[in-house]
């Protein structure tokens, strides 16, 4: 694979110059925003022995002799050229750490909602279900951070998923640590910028499809091949929502790979893990499970008679559950301590967090910032309310990002609409943009601003939509969820939704 140097010989590899140190690998990548063959000079200077390179960065003249002149330059730094080096980076990380996910167990969750609730459920699921709860059984990696526990404190890493050689030196220290088992957020970006290259899959789960990210992929199609990219990467099998629209063509896409389908649904009994007799709450949610055949002979203790009882709320939550129960079960996790320490499983902070204090609103904080994720989150809310003696009204305040898809404003602020009574329109992350201009475009699509109030600071949208509401109202803060940051402009504020409802309120 090298040249004269095995891949162990060096001291670390990075695609990030300022990361390089004495005696590394530095693969230049081609981003959006920089180039990483720019800093070769840089990488050199900090200690690189190996530079990777990209074929087309030879096809310029002025490059080419630039590179000509580094070799003769820094004769004991090696360079070797390659075709696409985000999958070289991919490969390289692997081999230099020892290929752990050969060793580990790895559960990949994709789609555009419930990734990162279904992570943290299987990972519970690990735990409750194992002779001694306080072993990590299950590490999990993904958007809010790292943690081999579901106890531990995160450990941040940026991205949802994060560069190649990040996870795969992750991989190898839940290894060190005679972890088995991993669960992992997989986003499109990563799966379409090959950083999960070089990661070997058990399973890949994917929740649902819905717009999302098309300031990126550009159509719902692309968005959808993005996502069964995973599918190239996994040894056993795809587990799929047979409710879900795009459902034929996630199952088309993993037959390809010959790899095994297992689905989960609520309304189609076709499913090998279906929920019925489900029951909606303030409590939480409660349902049965329905059997396939073939799923019946998989279980390590099958019952006709196996309820699910979580303190999650929302139909949403319902399938992110099933998806982690039927990894489970595929796994050979005991069904009965399933159902029996269903109740157990936590929520997810900012996923449905619910903040309540007595004789006053029910505030809801949720990181939903889709279309199909505000609906979700809002229809879950709604049943809260439709089955609640004391909840009355349903108060949504949302905004959109800045920088991304903007056809997804005005179908937020119908969805808001068509599902509250009030709404409160508000900034979300600007990022470069004119919060003002994000607010007039979300609003394009509410029909009648009779119940729609626009507080552009988020701050006093919040402490206004609290003040002005009923003990018995239900308020619902959509976008952020565990956040603390706002990002305006080339500013980054902190800036975290349940600290402004907490101090909201405080003041009631």
């Amino acid at each position: 694979m090298m040249k004269s140097r095995d891949i162990q010989d060096y001291s670390g590899i990075s695609c990030d110059s300022r990361k390089v140190s004495d005696n590394f690998i530095f693969v230049c990548i081609k981003g959006n925003s920089s180039d990483g063959h720019e800093y070769i000079e840089k990488a050199i200077s900090a200690g690189a022995k190996l530079i990777i390179i990209e074929e087309q960065f030879l096809n310029n003249p002025e490059k080419k002799e630039r590179l000509e002149k580094l070799k003769s330059e820094n004769p004991e730094v090696e360079f070797e050229t390659k075709e696409d080096n985000r999958i070289t980076l991919g490969k390289y990380a692997s081999k230099f750490y020892g290929e752990p996910s050969k060793e580990i167990e790895i559960y990949g969750v994709t789609g555009t909602n419930g990734k990162t609730t279904i992570t943290h459920l299987i990972q519970e699921l690990f735990e409750l279900t194992c002779p001694n709860p306080s072993e990590s059984k299950c590490s999990l990696i993904g958007t809010i951070g790292i943690k081999d526990h579901s106890s531990d404190q995160y450990q941040e890493i940026g991205n949802t998923t994060p560069s190649s050689e990040f996870i795969q030196a992750e991989l190898k220290r839940i290894l060190d640590k005679k972890i088995k088992a991993a669960t992992m957020e997989v986003s499109s970006h990563a799966l379409d910028q090959k950083r999960c290259f070089g990661i070997d899959f058990k399973h890949a789960i994917v929740s649902n499809l819905s717009q999302d990210h098309l300031d990126y992929h550009r159509t719902m199609n692309e968005y959808m091949l993005a996502k069964a990219q995973i599918f190239k990467q996994v040894s056993e099998s795809a587990i799929l929502n047979l409710d879900d629209e795009y459902y034929q063509d996630f199952r088309d896409e993993a037959q390809k790979e010959e790899l095994a389908i297992w689905s989960f649904a609520i309304n189609n009994e076709a499913a090998d893990l279906r929920a019925k007799e489900i029951k909606i709450s303030e409590a939480g949610i409660s349902y049965k499970l329905d059997f396939s055949e073939r799923l019946k002979n998989r279980c390590t203790d099958f019952s006709e008679d196996c309820e699910i009882k979580l303190k999650l709320n929302g139909t949403f939550n319902v399938y992110n559950s099933l998806a982690a129960i039927l990894l489970g079960v595929l796994e050979g996790l005991n069904l009965k301590t399933i159902s029996e320490k269903s109740i157990a499983l936590n929520p997810v902070a900012g996923r449905f967090e619910t903040i309540y204090e007595e004789s006053k609103p029910i505030c809801i904080v949720d990181y939903a910032h889709s279309p199909d994720g505000l609906k979700n989150i809002l229809k879950g809310a709604r049943d809260l309310v439709n089955n609640s003696e004391k909840l009355q009204n349903l108060i949504c305040i949302f905004g959109c990002g800045g920088d991304r898809d903007i056809t997804k404003r005005p179908q937020m602020g119908r969805i808001a609409h068509d599902l509250a009574d009030k709404i409160y329109v508000t900034s979300d992350n600007p990022r470069s943009e004119k919060p003002s201009q994000i607010i007039a475009d979300i609003l394009t699509g509410i029909p009648s601003m009779d119940k729609c109030e626009v507080i552009e600071n988020r701050a006093t949208a919040i402490a206004s939509a609290i003040k002005d509401a009923k003990a018995e109202d239900l308020i619902v803060v959509a976008g952020k969820g565990h956040e603390d940051y706002q990002i305006l402009g080339d500013k980054t504020i902190h800036f975290d939704d349940r600290e402004h409802v907490r101090d909201a309120l405080a003041e009631y």
